[in-house]
């Protein structure tokens, strides 16, 4: 059965998945075992759709009905793939600026980020498929409707999406405090993508080792750190200047 923002019951999930339906997530009941839940786990293979065992008690919250122990949260958008849309950038003649988000948790900060997303130009917004936010319906609105017009590439891991862009001719630029470098002194006016962290941990060490930059926004007053999303924006439009004078 569909409701709103997910579908609940074993049978009405593999065919939401076999419809094409645009889904963010399956909950699957930890124990759930027999006949349905097999065909069930062979389709979320087969279409490569994210899932997660979760206690019935977390199922529960999201409905009372009888739900068999599946849920299928439903997505906003279609997810895209890095490895479809990087040769398309090329081949429309672009100068890509692609914006990775390496474990990003908050849902408001990513829908502000894919609000200063859009505004900026960005072509494509990278996340990992586990530990991460998604496109929900909070995130969306948020992004007052940004998310609609950025490709999101949802990919197995942020290590391997930065190792694809790089052998693929990208200049990884990565915020962190970590850098010694000014953010402005990078070159933004190539093929380049710009990586943001967690918002508490910042970005993971194998993620940091592949990138040409470390690129530091300066702290002037008590507080350690900008806001993931705020920092994001920072580092974007300084893309844009630096574009802007080619």
């Amino acid at each position: 059965m569909e409701k709103g923002n997910y579908i609940y019951g074993i049978r009405a999930v593999i065919e939401a998945i076999e419809s094409g339906k645009n889904i963010d997530k399956v909950l699957m009941r930890r124990d759930l075992s027999g006949d349905l839940s097999r065909e069930l786990l062979a389709k979320i293979r087969e279409y490569g759709i994210v899932m997660q065992r979760v206690p019935q008690e977390k199922l529960n919250r999201i409905t009372m009905k009888n739900h068999q122990g599946a849920i299928a949260l439903l997505s906003p958008v279609s997810y895209q793939r890095l490895e479809n849309l990087v040769p398309l950038f090329y081949e429309e003649g672009r100068n890509p600026l692609v914006l990775v988000l390496d474990g990003i948790t908050d849902t408001r900060n990513f829908g502000a980020i894919g609000r200063t997303a859009d505004c900026a130009g960005v072509d494509a917004i990278v996340i990992p498929e586990r530990n991460s936010v998604s496109v929900t319906p909070d995130a969306m609105k948020t992004s007052a409707g940004g998310l609609l017009y950025v490709p999101v590439c949802r990919e197995k891991s942020t290590l391997e999406a930065v190792k694809f862009l790089k052998s693929n001719g990208y200049r990884l630029v990565a915020a962190t405090e970590k850098g010694a470098e000014d953010y402005t002194h990078a070159d933004y006016t190539v093929p380049v993508a710009i990586v943001m962290g967690n918002e508490e941990t910042g970005i993971s060490d194998d993620v940091l080792r592949q990138c040409d930059d470390l690129a530091a926004i300066p702290i002037c007053g008590n507080i350690g750190s900008l806001n993931v999303s705020v920092a994001a924006g920072v580092m974007l439009y300084e893309a844009v200047r630096q574009r802007r004078n080619l």
